[in-house]
């Protein structure tokens, strides 16, 4: 017991002299990066204390996977290792619970015989472990690969599947990392779950409480292309001094709509449309059956859908370097064609810059090369931009936008990172591999 204890307190003390030197280290960076010091500093400075916390978020991660795997919290009288660590912690059980499942998906594990068990995510967890990633970039990659399309693939795609995401996850944002894997766990889902025209018609549901104006119900996905579709037509910012939240502005879009439909039976235009499917897709595959398509607000159909909805709908097949893309207007004319919009909007998918989820209805043509110094109204001298961004870029913000190898890239000033390295939006595995 003796030495037991001696153990016990030699680790403790390692644990204080390591908590201590952490703590002399935030304070040489609190003092480093002061008010007093320059700027270029200071943003700097944010960058390193991301880095550090993802590090250490990592370490917690890999201590409490140790506990668990070594049964402490068991022995010490805890069934759910998720109440041990909100105990110890101080957090919700539902934080605890989520930091369990990313111990359990980046760490290594143990089998009931002892064995030590490799971690589910391993070049996840590697990346993790680097700072290159949070925790939810993990949770992101761990909830699309639980996904029934990525239990459809085979082992090694799947391992293959996990290693591509983990490359590409510290250039993206969670929500882009999520939107990036969905589309590659896609793509390598050949088959998909099959087409099965006996299945149930999912049910259109709407309750509307006239005492509290509360509306809740359940649309499929067809109704809920075509709402969107209709919302997306009145519900834009009007300017800089509407302060109304996106939610507001969708109600008083619905009131429009009802209120246009009640007057004259017809909707705006854009909105008034049905909804315009736009396939997108290598040439290969428009040349065999579709399976499977995604409107434009991100409604996935199925094959019979897909089948109903081409049938009554203006469909627009957009192939990117295909014979038909219209690549080029010439100097005849500034303002952008219907079709070139179509090109633009397919390869860009609404606002270019990374981490900007504005659909292609918001937003504006810019031209790389002012039309005015001579620059061509075509697809490779033009980038799709929300408004935002696109004053962004004229007010000399430091950010610069160039095509490389036919995507936008974003290139950021070196405030923000010194090393410039260019950024752009996740691709589409079907056509960038």
């Amino acid at each position: 017991v003796g030495a037991a204890g001696d153990d016990s307190r030699v680790s403790e003390n390692a644990v204080a002299l390591a908590s201590r030197s952490l703590q002399g280290g935030v304070g040489s960076l609190r003092a480093a990066a002061g008010s007093h010091t320059p700027e270029e500093q200071r943003v700097v400075a944010v960058s390193v204390c991301e880095s550090l916390a993802r590090q250490l978020e990592h370490l917690q991660i890999e201590l409490v996977a140790g506990l668990v795997r070594d049964g402490v919290f068991a022995a010490r009288g805890y069934r759910s290792p998720v109440q041990a660590v909100a105990d110890l912690l101080g957090c919700d059980t539902a934080i605890a619970r989520r930091r369990i499942r990313v111990a359990e998906d980046a760490c290594p594990g143990r089998s009931l015989d002892g064995r030590m068990l490799p971690a589910r995510l391993p070049a996840t967890g590697a990346v993790f472990a680097a700072g290159k990633i949070g925790l939810r970039h993990v949770e992101v990659i761990a909830e699309a690969l639980r996904s029934p399309a990525a239990r459809r693939l085979t082992p090694p795609v799947w391992a293959a599947a996990e290693e591509k995401l983990a490359e590409q996850a510290a250039s993206y944002r969670p929500a882009e990392l999520a939107a990036f894997a969905h589309d590659l766990i896609s793509v390598l889902d050949q088959d998909g779950p099959g087409e099965r025209e006996d299945e149930p018609e999912q049910v259109n549901e709407l309750h509307l409480s006239m005492r509290t104006g509360k509306v809740k119900g359940w649309l499929n996905g067809l109704t809920r292309e075509a709402l969107a579709t209709a919302l997306d037509a009145l519900c834009l910012p009007r300017g800089p001094e509407d302060e109304r939240t996106a939610g507001q502005r969708r109600a008083d879009a619905l009131g429009e709509i009802c209120a246009r439909v009640l007057d004259s039976g017809q909707l705006p235009q854009c909105g008034g449309e049905r909804p315009h499917l736009n396939v997108i897709i290598q040439l290969a595959e428009l040349e065999q059956r579709a399976r499977r398509a995604s409107l434009d607000f991100g409604a996935r159909l199925s094959a019979a859908d897909l089948r109903m909805l081409a049938c009554d709908a203006r469909v627009v097949p957009v192939v990117l370097g295909g014979a038909g893309q219209p690549l080029d207007v010439g100097r005849a004319r500034r303002t952008i064609p219907d079709g070139l919009r179509r090109a633009i909007a397919a390869r860009d998918r609404g606002c270019a810059k990374p981490g900007c989820g504005r659909p292609a209805s918001w937003c504006e043509i810019h031209h790389l090369a002012a039309w005015e110094k001579g620059g061509e109204t075509a697809v490779h001298n033009c980038v799709m931009l929300c408004r935002f961004h696109h004053r962004l870029l004229h007010r000399e913000s430091g950010w610069q936008v160039h095509i490389r190898n036919g995507i936008p890239e974003f290139v950021p000033p070196k405030w923000i990172d010194h090393t410039q390295t260019a950024r752009r939006k996740p691709p589409h595995p079907a056509l960038h591999g």
